[in-house]
C-alpha cells in the first residue's frame, strides 16, 4: 500500500474527496423573498419516479427561508462560470441580494432561473429530512432544460478554495 494511504475513520473524506462531486445551485422562492446557494450534497435517489435529493445547511440564509417554500429549482454550472458558483457559495443571502449580480427569469411556480446556467431543473419538495447540520428536500422535477451536448461543470474539486458565505 502506498505510503500516504488513509485507513479508518478519515479514509471516509478521502474517499468523499475522490468522488469529486457535481456542485449544483439550488434556488428557491417565498412571496417576494429570493434566494439560493450552493450546494455540494445533492443526488437523483429514485428513478421512477423520478426524485433528486438537496441538502441545504442549517446555517444557510436559503434554509431559513425554505420552510415555506414548495418547489425549488436546481441549476448545474459550467465548469467555464466559477464566478457564478463564488456568488452562491461565497456570499451570504443575509448581507446581499446575489440576483441581483447576475441574470436571471421567474420560473416554474415563481422560482429563480440562473439564466448562466448550463442546465436545470424545477420542482414540488415532496419531503424534508432532517440530517444533522443539513435539512434534506426530496424533489421531484417539473420543468426544466438541458442543452443538447453536455458540458463540463463544476465539481468540489474546482471550489476547494472558496469560503463558504457561512460555515456547514
Amino acid at each position: 500500500m502506498p505510503e500516504n494511504s488513509v485507513h479508518g475513520p478519515e479514509a471516509f473524506d478521502a474517499v468523499m474527496a475522490m468522488a469529486d462531486p457535481s456542485l449544483y445551485i439550488a434556488t428557491l422562492a417565498v412571496g417576494e423573498e429570493r434566494a439560493g446557494c450552493l450546494v455540494g450534497f445533492a443526488a437523483q435517489v429514485s428513478i421512477d419516479p423520478a426524485r433528486f435529493l438537496v441538502c441545504l445547511s442549517k446555517n444557510n440564509h436559503t434554509y431559513r427561508i425554505s420552510g415555506a417554500a414548495q418547489h425549488m429549482a436546481v441549476h448545474l454550472v459550467g465548469a467555464d462560470n466559477m464566478a457564478l458558483a463564488a456568488l452562491f457559495g461565497a456570499e451570504t443571502g443575509d448581507e446581499m441580494d446575489k440576483f441581483s449580480w447576475t441574470p436571471w427569469r421567474v420560473g416554474p411556480h415563481g422560482v429563480p432561473i440562473i439564466l448562466d446556467t448550463l442546465a436545470w431543473f424545477c420542482g414540488r419538495i415532496v419531503a424534508r429530512h432532517d440530517l444533522g447540520d443539513h435539512v434534506g428536500f426530496v424533489i421531484e422535477p417539473e420543468d426544466g432544460f438541458a442543452p443538447g451536448e453536455p458540458g463540463a461543470v463544476v465539481r468540489l474539486s474546482h471550489a476547494t478554495r472558496l469560503e463558504p458565505g457561512h460555515p456547514a
